[in-house]
């Protein structure tokens, strides 16, 4: 049975009582406010949903996630980066970010990325949570990603791409960056080929709650502005 959350309660069902179809789903309602989203993903889940939907909380099973060791990068893709044509930034301009991300894509309608969204997770960005990836060509956007760092982890969100492998050369320079910054997983939700692509695999929920319960509150040498 669905949980419906308490907007006077940030807590969250246990992660064992999602359900199996849709897979993951694991509560209702709530709100976005900067304190239930961290709770969430500290928990092991994230909202998703479209609008006309109420606010829907998901924690797949299994759970897509790239451990930075495991990144692959083809040699098409390493042919792109050492012509340097792109250039990588952190956090230089998250709200473009998230509102290129919201933009529509032709193989889906409409946008989960909601006005609400995006103003739950500028907030979350402005408290140091949120990290945005900015993808350049001659000035231009032309790339990028967004997603939450806590601890040792990264919760990746959304991308998008308006110039050949733009998106891939963002992702690839954060994996690089946060596995130097000792990082241990990168948390992809769900599976996509673009992703598997890039090194992502499916694990188990339990074994990602077990990642959560050992490193989101571990130091790392993260420098987002460097």
């Amino acid at each position: 049975m669905l949980t419906w959350l308490k907007r006077d309660s940030l807590d969250f069902p246990p992660l064992e009582k999602a359900l199996r179809e849709p897979n993951g789903l694991l509560a209702a309602g709530g709100d976005l406010s900067a304190e239930r989203l961290v709770r969430a993903y500290r928990h092991g889940c994230f909202p998703w949903y479209q609008d006309g939907q109420p606010l829907l909380w998901w924690s797949p099973d299994p759970r897509t996630v790239l451990f930075p060791d495991e990144l692959h990068v083809s040699r098409s893709l390493r042919k792109c980066l050492r012509q340097g044509q792109y250039t990588v930034t952190f956090d230089r301009d998250f709200a473009a970010v998230i509102h290129a991300c919201s933009e529509p894509r032709e193989y889906a309608e409409g946008t989960w990325i909601t006005e609400s969204m995006q103003a739950a997770y500028r907030e979350l960005h402005h408290q140091g949570f949120a990290h945005s990836v900015e993808v350049w060509r001659g000035g231009e956007l032309v790339g990028g990603l967004y997603g939450l760092a806590m601890g040792q982890l990264f919760f990746g969100e959304s991308m998008f791409s308006r110039a050949d492998n733009a998106s891939k050369v963002g992702f690839v320079t954060l994996v690089e960056h946060l596995r130097g910054w000792g990082f241990v997983l990168i948390d992809c939700q769900m599976p996509t080929q673009h992703l598997h692509s890039l090194g992502a695999r499916s694990i188990p929920r339990s074994e990602f709650a077990t990642y959560l319960a050992r490193h989101l509150d571990a130091s790392s040498s993260a420098d987002w502005l460097a």
